[in-house]
């Protein structure tokens, strides 16, 4: 975690400056001193110490989404994947219509709350993600089939096509899919929630 330079008359200062820094309590901040002075009659005395939250931002999410679980009285099994760009949350459980919502807005509003709580406490470059019932990898397959045969209509009859509005993460799936096609291509039109994506041929010279 990053660590930062706090100065004070003694440790207890240093410790109040630091839980007044995070907003956390002192048992969540680590606390390193790197240079202690001892005055006379504590007259002149210094302290400096390195402070850091002593939190682990996938814990942290993870027991925050059983935290909004258990109050919406769903038992659900969490599972944690993470590699160097993503920490993801695969959600499974009983009732995961109610935590997908229409068109996954229950889903994706859950997303955001998580991804507050991860990016409070992260401080590398991964993102935080939640899938529930594996909704987003079935949604991936649905677009891309949908952007191929819309593609191929539109390679063919050379008349763009304006898809329905999309979140950003579902306009990126199409808009990857179709990249590397050289009879079309994407561009985002409009604005949010009312951001969509059309597709267009490419003139060829």
């Amino acid at each position: 975690m990053k660590k930062t330079l706090i100065e004070g008359r003694n440790l207890e200062e240093v410790q109040a400056k630091a839980v007044e820094l995070f907003k956390e309590p002192l048992e969540r901040i680590n606390i390193e001193i790197v240079s202690e002075k001892k005055g006379f009659l504590g007259i002149g005395s210094s302290v400096s110490a390195y402070v850091s939250l002593n939190i682990n931002p996938v814990e942290e999410t993870l027991t925050f989404l059983k935290k909004v679980m258990n109050a919406m009285n769903i038992n659900a099994n969490i599972e944690v994947v993470t590699d160097d760009e993503e920490v993801r949350y695969n959600i499974e459980s009983d009732n995961n219509p109610i935590l997908i919502g229409k068109e996954g807005k229950t889903m994706e509003a859950l997303q955001y709350l998580a991804r507050h709580v991860f990016n409070k406490y992260n401080t590398d470059k991964r993102v935080c993600t939640i899938d529930v019932g594996g909704y987003k990898q079935k949604r991936r397959m649905q677009l891309e089939i949908l952007a191929t045969k819309i593609a191929k209509e539109v390679a063919r009859t050379k008349i763009e096509v304006q898809l329905d509005p999309m979140n950003s993460y579902e306009r990126r799936i199409i808009h990857t899919k179709l990249a590397d096609w050289r009879d079309v291509y994407t561009e985002s039109v409009g604005e949010e929630p009312n951001r969509r994506l059309v597709i267009k041929p490419r003139k060829h010279n």
